[in-house]
């Protein structure tokens, strides 16, 4: 092999290695063509986000039953269930309520929230942001009067009734 075709490939892998040291301009334009877009596919989210929240009221009245597990946050002693038997309680209270049981008699039986009964699960008026978040996502989702799925947040498994 001669020398030439060696100085050669060399010459061009330094002009490629400088092309590569000046700029994104090996990506085939990059962060010049890829940032805009990225970018605006962002701010769409963040609009379209905006918009939702501003649909949306301010503060919200609801009521919940809490069924909890042993790794609830702020649960009793006396709750040593696991997640699994946590939902399929939570389950079969959220298929009461909605085959006409009164929501007095199944707070009182299914939550685990201390002083749940006494209040019917009643828990005021709040502003968003003042809940975790998957609970407030659902409760401010709800309309008057409706009630939610199953809502999993880190103190156990809530059913949400919406009542301002």
């Amino acid at each position: 092999m001669s020398k030439t075709p060696l100085v050669f490939l060399l010459a061009i892998g330094a002009s490629a290695c400088s092309t590569l040291a000046t700029g994104p301009d090996w990506t085939g334009g990059g962060l010049e063509t890829i940032g805009p877009i990225r970018a605006a596919e962002r701010e769409e989210i963040e609009e379209k986000e905006r918009v939702r929240l501003a649909k949306m009221p301010s503060r919200v009245g609801a009521r919940h039953i809490l069924v909890m597990h042993q790794k609830s946050l702020q649960k009793p002693e006396n709750v040593t269930r696991t997640r699994e038997e946590a939902r399929a309680r939570a389950e079969q209270c959220l298929n009461a309520l909605r085959t006409g049981a009164a929501w007095e008699s199944v707070v009182g039986e299914c939550s685990d929230e201390p002083g749940a009964g006494e209040r019917n699960g009643e828990l005021g008026v709040f502003e968003r942001g003042a809940m975790v978040k998957a609970f407030s996502d659902a409760a401010f989702t709800l309309e008057v009067n409706a009630m939610s799925d199953l809502v999993e947040t880190p103190y156990g498994f809530h059913i949400i009734q919406r009542t301002q």
